[in-house]
């Protein structure tokens, strides 16, 4: 059986947890944040035990991510796709009316209905730093209450994982990626192909990724050589 995307970042955990795996660079900003197998996998943990334990998702449900097209790039995008895969949830891009929660980055305000979980995007994973209104949930402090160990049964690799305007992907069209062990350079854009190139393609290849967000063609020429990328 093919190992779907969860499994293979437990693997990666067991076989080089603390070697980097994402590293995300914010050029317009300045921020950079690298997470090893094994601290990219304590947050998809404790994302996945809120999505459990907090909205209440079971296998089969949507999730609006919002944030995946607001923040293509960022790692907690990332970590956000990641715990939705692991619970075995859709990952919808396609402005879904009745999903189980909506995840977004600080345009909170332009979102209604259900739970609404709010990232900050800062570097470290910290918070907004004021309260939120009601029904608007500071990412940040929910996962802290969380456990970062997850223990939930695999989804089915024919179960839907990703919905947009123009593909529906299951948990095994996932891992349909070819390539070698590479450290990867990647230009955060559409949503679908940061997504493949930046997380699933370090995943499923055992490479890892380097992605990039702002900035300009000499400042992506000094990172890729910076972090060594082949």
């Amino acid at each position: 059986m093919t190992a779907l995307v969860a499994e293979r970042l437990r693997r990666r955990v067991r076989s080089n947890g603390s070697a980097p795996l994402f590293t995300f660079y914010d050029l317009d900003s300045g921020a950079r944040t690298e997470l090893s197998a094994t601290s990219l996998s304590n947050w998809v943990d404790k994302t996945s035990n809120l999505l459990e334990d907090e909205v209440g998702a079971e296998e089969g449900d949507v999730i609006s991510i919002p944030l995946a097209v607001e923040a293509p790039g960022h790692w907690l995008t990332a970590v956000w796709q990641l715990a939705c895969w692991q619970v075995g949830l859709v990952v919808d891009l396609s402005k879904p009316t009745q999903p189980a929660a909506v995840v977004t980055g600080r345009s909170w305000q332009s979102h209604s209905g259900g739970d609404i979980f709010a990232c900050a995007l800062h570097p470290l994973g910290f918070g907004f730093g004021e309260p939120l209104p009601d029904g608007v949930h500071d990412y940040a402090i929910e996962v802290r209450r969380h456990a970062d160990s997850y223990v939930g049964y695999p989804p089915e690799p024919d179960a839907v994982a990703w919905v947009d305007g123009e593909r529906t992907l299951t948990q095994a069209d996932l891992v349909n990626v070819d390539g070698p062990p590479a450290r990867r350079l990647v230009r955060a854009g559409d949503p679908w192909t940061t997504c493949h190139d930046g997380v699933l393609t370090a995943l499923v290849t055992e490479g890892s990724a380097v992605v990039v967000v702002g900035g300009d063609a000499d400042q992506f020429v000094r990172i890729a050589a910076s972090e060594r990328v082949g």
